[in-house]
Formats: structure tokens, sequence, C-alpha cells
């Protein structure tokens, strides 16, 4: 079982959780890992590299997945654009760079830690998904949890992972704070914006998503 694991900031929860579902589940002698930013995740998962991960809606759409996603229910505070700067996609990002041109926003755009470094800098940005949001008032669905395989596993998953509130252990909270030079208090901060649950406003804004990049 490969596994594609994004290491941004925004997953922390759902890592904590696998890391305790594997071991109980007697999956951690099969579970591998294949790290990666989300096009490469993206691209490691459509070549089957990978069997199972979050991967961004715009590449998710013809694959089975759970009800568990990525998705902001208004602000998000790590996908950005930087105004008044010369056009220019993220090579990390895959949805967002959509999404930027579905709005209409010109500038740079910024995913990921660095994205919510820059914000908690109080630089200038826009937030994509709060300005989906004042315009559409639905949420904006980032990725999904998609798999090649093993579905009654990763129906497991999303049961468990759905109904628990996962609490990140200090250590955990320290070493990621550490790596992406952003305080312990900020990191909670900023997941206080993340939602998990891919539910009907969720699903809604997902496919008027889908039906923007159509048209």
């Amino acid at each position: 079982m490969v596994f594609g694991k994004i290491e941004y900031l925004n997953l922390l929860p759902f890592h904590v959780f696998m890391k305790r579902f594997t071991k109980s589940s007697q999956q951690s002698m099969s579970m591998h890992y294949k790290r990666g930013v989300p096009a490469k995740i993206n691209e490691k998962f459509l070549s089957r590299r990978v069997d199972a991960a979050f991967i961004s809606s715009i590449s998710a759409k013809k694959y089975r997945h759970v009800n568990l996603g990525i998705i902001a229910k208004k602000e998000v505070l790590s996908v950005l654009v930087v105004p008044d700067v010369k056009n220019e996609a993220d090579i990390e990002s895959a949805s967002s760079n959509v999404l930027a041109q579905i709005l209409d926003i010109k500038g740079k755009v910024l995913i990921g830690d660095k994205a919510l470094k820059h914000y908690l800098q109080g630089k200038p940005n826009i937030d994509l998904a709060a300005q989906w949001n004042k315009k559409y008032n639905l949420p904006f669905v980032f990725a999904l949890l998609c798999y090649h395989k093993d579905q009654e596993m990763y129906k497991n998953i999303e049961k468990l992972f759905s109904k628990q509130r996962v609490k990140i252990p200090q250590y955990l909270l320290n070493s990621a704070s550490i790596r992406t030079e952003i305080s312990k208090k900020d990191i909670l901060y900023y997941l206080s914006h993340i939602s998990y649950d891919l539910d009907h406003k969720a699903k809604k804004g997902l496919s008027l998503f889908y039906k923007s990049v159509k048209n």
C-alpha cells in the first residue's frame, strides 16, 4: 500500500490520525509513503505510483474518493494571490491556479506553508477561498481523498476520522513549527480554518467548480 503524503500543515491532523490508524489496524507493515507537493502527488496517483492520496480537485473528478477533502468554508489563509505583481502560477499547485483564473484574479499564486507565512507576515494578499465564498456563498474544495483500491479500508478511514477530533501531540506540533518556521499558536489558528468533511454544501461547491472549469 503506497500513500501519497503531502506534508503541508493543512494535513497535519490527518497524518496524526493515520499514524494511529496504521498501528491499531495492523496496516503499518504494509503502508509506505511517497512524499511530494500536490502537483507531484497528482502525477504519481494518476500514473498509479501511489495507491491513494489527497488529490487536487481539478485532477480528482474521474477517480473514486471518500467524503474527505481539504476544504475551506470561508477563508483558507494558505491559498493566496499576491496582487500587483506579474501573473504567475504556483508550480506546486493544480486547483489553485485554475481557481485564480476562474475568479479572474491577477497576480502571483502562492499555496501551502509559504503562502501561510506570507499571510502571517501581513503582506498584501487575496485569499482565493474567501473570494470564492464571497461570490458563491459556498465552501471551496481544494482536494479529495482518492484511492485506486482497498475501498473498504478508506471507507473505514473516513468513518473513523470524521467522528473524532484529532489532538496533535506537542512533539509533532513542535516539529512542524521548527520545520515551517511558523509558531505553534499560528499553526493551530490556521488549522481552525480547515475542514475535512465533504458535506452537502462542500459537494455543491465542488460541482460548481467543475462546471466553471468546463465553461
